[in-house]
C-alpha cells in the first residue's frame, strides 16, 4: 500500500504507461527481398492451397445413398450332369436382391439325384481305414461330408473309407470345368440405379440424370469415352475395366468392386454434380498366396420321385459378386469455415518477420550493427532514449 505522493505516482506510472515497439526500418534489399518473398509465399499458400485445393471456404457432408441393381442376359449349356438347359436371369443371380451387391453363376460343379442313404466317405488321411476299428460311430467331422455309421467300406478296389450317414453320392469337386460353363455371362448387362441425398444442403441426385430418357435407356451402354453416363454396364466391361480377363475369373470366381464417386462442388457445379465411375478387383489375387481362391457357395435344388422319395441336386456355384460401393463428399460456402481457416492461414505472416530478423541478425555484412540496434539492453539506473524509428542506409 502506499504511503507517499512519489509511491503513488510510480503506481499511476506503471498502471497507465502506454507501451509500443520499437521499428527499426533497415533499406537493405537482401532483407527486403527475403521479407518480401516469405510474404509472398504465404498467401500463395492461403489462396492456392488453403482456398483453391482444400477448399477451406466451404462446409463439408457426406451423401446417404441407396442402390438396385437390374441383371439381364440369357446363356445355354448342354452338360451330362443336367442335360440341355437354358439359363436366365431367375436362375444365375443369386439371390434375386442384394444388399448393395449382386452376384452372377459363371461355373458349377453339379451333383444329381441324391438321396439320404449310405456311403463311403471321401479319401483323406483322416477318413481311410482298415476295419471298423478305425471308425466311431456318431462321430461328425465339420470338414467331412457326414456322420459316420463306425463302418469301413470299400471306397475303390485299393482304398476303404468309413462310412457316413450323409447326401449320397459325395460331392467331388477336385475339377472345374474349363472354360467356365456360363462362359456367356460376359454378355450379360447390369442396370444400377443410384439415388444420393446430402441431406445438411437439402441436394438429391439419381445416377439416371434428367438429360437421360426411356428411348435412350433402352439402347444405351456405359462406355467412359462416348455414354459416360449411361447406368447400363456390360459385366465383360466392368471386368476388362478393373484390369481382368473376365473368362479366366469366370472359373473360379471373384469379387468385383463398382465404385460411383458423388463428390461435388455445390458453390458452382451444381447442376454438374454428376458420378464417376470406377472399377476394381477387391478379392486378394497373390500369384504365390494363392490357397482357397476365387468365390463360391453350394445350394440345391430338392425334387420328389414317383414313389416320394426326396433326392436333390446339388451345385457348387462358382462366380462373381459384384459390390456396388458409393461415396463422396460435398461442398458449399460457409462463413464460419471460411472464418476460422483464413484466420488460420495468416496467422503464418506473423513468421514472416521473424524469417527476415534470421537472416538480418544472421547472414547479413551488418549484422553486428543491426544486432546492436535491434536489442536494447537496460542495465538499472540507466535509461534508453533510443528514438521511435531509425534507418540505416546501405553502404
Amino acid at each position: 500500500m502506499c504511503k507517499t505522493a512519489g509511491c503513488c505516482q510510480g503506481c499511476l506510472h506503471y498502471a497507465f504507461d502506454y507501451e509500443t515497439p520499437k521499428t527499426l526500418v533497415i533499406p537493405n534489399i537482401r532483407v527486403g527481398c527475403v521479407f518480401r518473398f516469405t510474404q509472398l509465399l504465404v498467401v500463395l499458400y492461403v489462396v492456392g492451397y488453403v482456398c483453391v485445393v482444400q477448399k477451406a471456404y466451404q462446409e463439408t457432408d457426406s451423401l446417404i445413398s441407396t442402390v438396385t441393381t437390374k441383371v439381364k442376359g440369357f446363356a445355354f449349356t448342354n452338360t451330362s450332369d443336367i442335360g440341355p438347359h437354358l439359363w436366365d436371369v431367375a436362375e444365375y443371380v443369386i439371390p434375386p436382391q442384394g444388399d448393395n451387391s449382386f452376384f452372377v453363376l459363371t461355373n458349377m460343379v453339379v451333383t444329381p439325384e441324391q438321396t439320404e442313404s449310405r456311403c463311403p466317405e471321401l479319401p483323406n488321411p483322416l477318413t481311410t481305414c482298415v476295419d471298423d476299428c478305425d471308425c466311431i460311430e456318431g462321430h461328425s467331422d465339420p470338414r467331412g461330408n457326414g456322420i459316420q455309421t463306425g463302418l469301413c467300406e470299400n471306397y475303390s478296389t485299393t482304398v476303404k473309407t468309413c462310412e457316413v450317414l450323409s447326401w449320397c453320392p459325395l460331392e467331388i469337386d477336385t475339377k472345374l470345368p474349363e472354360p467356365a460353363l456360363l462362359s456367356a455371362a460376359e454378355n450379360f448387362t447390369v442396370l444400377i440405379k443410384n439415388s444420393i441425398t446430402y441431406p445438411k444442403f437439402n441436394f438429391q441426385r439419381r445416377n439416371i440424370l434428367p438429360h437421360i430418357n426411356s428411348s435412350y435407356l433402352k439402347r444405351c451402354e456405359f462406355n467412359r469415352a462416348t455414354d459416360p453416363d449411361c447406368p447400363i454396364f456390360r459385366l465383360k466391361h466392368i471386368v476388362s475395366e478393373a484390369g481382368e480377363e473376365f473368362q479366366d475369373m469366370a472359373v473360379k470366381g471373384g469379387i468385383l468392386g463398382i465404385l460411383i464417386d458423388w463428390s461435388c462442388d455445390l458453390d458452382w457445379w451444381a447442376k454438374k454434380c454428376y458420378p464417376t465411375y470406377s472399377f476394381r478387383r477387391l478379392d486378394n489375387k497373390h500369384p504365390v498366396n494363392n490357397v482357397a481362391p476365387g468365390y463360391n457357395f453350394r445350394f440345391a435344388k430338392f425334387y420328389k420321385k414317383p414313389d416320394g422319395e426326396e433326392t436333390r441336386m446339388l451345385i457348387k456355384a462358382y462366380g462373381i459378386r459384384f459390390n456396388v460401393i458409393v461415396f463422396g463428399t460435398a461442398g458449399k460456402f460457409g462463413i464460419v469455415p471460411t472464418i476460422v481457416n483464413l484466420g488460420a492461414a495468416l496467422s503464418f505472416l506473423s513468421l514472416v518477420p521473424v524469417v527476415a530478423d534470421w537472416f538480418m541478425l544472421t547472414c547479413s555484412r551488418k549484422k553486428d550493427l543491426y544486432s546492436k540496434e535491434k536489442v536494447t539492453y537496460l542495465t538499472e539506473g540507466t535509461e534508453s532514449q533510443m528514438p521511435m524509428a531509425t534507418s540505416y542506409g546501405t553502404q
